[in-house]
């Protein structure tokens, strides 16, 4: 069982990962709704889903490797 710091680690990662991966697809969503589908609003929603759910599967990655390092070198002795 991971420790408390970890855990907590582990979600802050999948909080901005999440905000990032939301924000870059409503922002492409918006982008090919103005310029290429008449000002539709499913692009919108489509690439806020694909940001949502690459979120997701990352979060889920990330939780079920308990042994993953994230950033950390470990020197061998």
């Amino acid at each position: 069982m991971a420790s408390e710091g970890e855990l907590g680690r582990k979600w802050d990662r999948c909080m901005a990962d999440s905000a990032v991966k939301l924000g870059a697809g409503f922002g492409l969503g918006i982008v090919f709704s103005v310029i290429f589908f008449k000002r539709k609003t499913w692009p919108i929603a489509f690439g806020s889903g694909m940001g949502l759910g690459m979120a997701y599967s990352n979060c889920q990655h990330d939780f079920q490797s308990p042994y993953l390092l994230h950033g950390k070198f470990v020197k061998e002795q």
